[in-house]
């Protein structure tokens, strides 16, 4: 199979869409590695290694709800329905505003598919076609949540040796035995601490992840599009950077390629 080199989030051509896209932009605005495309999109690329992929897009496409495109041939559509949960939610220009200046990075990027939707066999068989498109790697701890992490040619046919910031954005798959529905997510770092984030974004704006509390504070986006949950996970300063989640190694050595 092809190298995987594009992960493309692509939102209908409609107003909203166009402000998402604008406010996006707004709120990456201090990553450098974050660039604007034509027609109203949003370019993340790897910034090390050189040459590393996939590169990140978010964009307008002519589609009648968001997909995810991989440039493998795969779409992840919106999988699962349902009334989402009734909780806060902020508009992403006003998340901007509060996060002005404090945004440096993005680790991740990622699409959370229902497993009361998306059956085992689906699931394995997205993953593998993933897999054999790029550098992914099992979580270590067990759960369904794989991760691909941006590698060159070289690292793709081999495996990844050198451990060093700049693999990033990343891109994770959930396979959610939670909700019923699909959730985009979007982890950023950044330069606040904790106290300052929950400050930020009290209960119930902003909330914590069991088991994920010490690591980030989580924000739900208001949208116009059913069927669909936007996250942002904004992780705390980290006082002894970089460690070894941000460098891939700890995804490498205990978690394990998939193949």
């Amino acid at each position: 199979m092809a190298r995987l080199t594009e992960i493309a989030f692509c939102l209908p051509t409609t107003s909203p869409s166009q402000q998402f896209i604008r406010d996006l932009r707004r709120l990456l605005a201090d990553v450098a590695y974050a660039t604007s495309g034509p027609a109203d999109s949003l370019i993340l690329t790897p910034p090390a290694p050189v040459s590393a992929r996939p590169i990140t897009v978010v964009r307008l496409a002519d589609v009648a709800a968001p997909q995810v495109a991989l440039d493998i041939g795969r779409t992840i559509g919106l999988a699962g329905s349902g009334p989402t949960p009734r909780r806060d939610h902020v508009e992403l220009a006003d998340l901007a505003d509060r996060l002005a200046g404090s945004v440096g990075r993005i680790d991740h990027t990622g699409v959370n598919l229902p497993s009361q939707a998306v059956s085992t066999e689906e699931w394995d068989g997205l993953v593998q076609d993933i897999a054999a498109s790029a550098a992914m790697y099992r979580y270590p701890t067990g759960e369904q949540w794989p991760f691909v992490l941006p590698s060159t040619s070289a690292e793709l046919m081999a495996d990844i040796r050198d451990f060093l910031v700049g693999r990033e954005p990343r891109f994770e798959l959930v396979h959610d035995t939670w909700y019923p529905y699909t959730t985009w997510q979007f982890a950023l770092w950044t330069t606040l601490t904790r106290t300052e984030l929950e400050e930020l974004f009290p209960d119930p704006v902003g909330i914590s992840i069991p088991g994920l509390e010490d690591i980030f504070r989580t924000v739900y986006i208001r949208h116009s599009w059913s069927d669909l949950e936007i996250r942002f996970d904004l992780c705390f300063r980290i006082p002894d950077s970089p460690s070894d989640w941000e460098t891939g190694e700890w995804l490498v050595k205990h978690g394990g390629r998939i193949k």
